[in-house]
């Protein structure tokens, strides 16, 4: 009985599609669909070493086409979304901010952050900040009045 190699190719694509599925950022489509490619090679009759340089270069191109496309459709969150909307809102500091102790915290609107001074000083409690940017799970903020002469 005469073993067909087809099998391989195409239990391959499925395998790589169904790994696909279970992950993100389609990385074994590309995979699959060159096996496949691969595994139609080997139905017409062509040989192992042919069927292999398919499979790597069908992968290869798709992969780059795939994560140029990828990277031109996934645009950079627009400002105003999630934690970037708190970016330039005024905010009161709820426990004097530290950043040789890693502490302090601000309330911005009904929502608490820790934070961080963008030029490193200590703000006491009570102080009105601005926010400069979101770092992780911290506001970096700088004085209210620093805002304003700057303006």
């Amino acid at each position: 009985m005469k073993f067909e190699i087809w099998w391989i190719w195409m239990g391959l694509a499925a395998l790589f599609l169904v790994g696909e599925i279970f992950t993100a950022g389609f990385f074994l489509l590309w995979f699959s669909l060159g096996a496949a490619a691969a595994g139609i090679l080997a139905l017409l009759g062509v040989a192992r070493p042919g069927q292999f340089i398919v499979f790597i270069v069908v992968s290869g191109i798709l992969y780059v086409l795939g994560r140029r496309f990828a990277e031109r459709v996934t645009e950079k969150q627009p400002p105003g979304i999630g934690a970037d909307r708190f970016i330039d809102k005024e905010g009161i500091v709820i426990d004097a901010i530290d950043n040789t102790t890693n502490t302090g915290s601000v309330r911005i609107g009904q929502d608490e952050w820790r934070a961080n001074s963008e030029t490193g000083d200590v703000i006491s409690e009570g102080a009105r900040v601005i926010v400069a940017r979101i770092d992780g799970t911290h506001a970096i903020v700088k004085i209210k009045e620093e805002e304003e002469e700057n303006a």
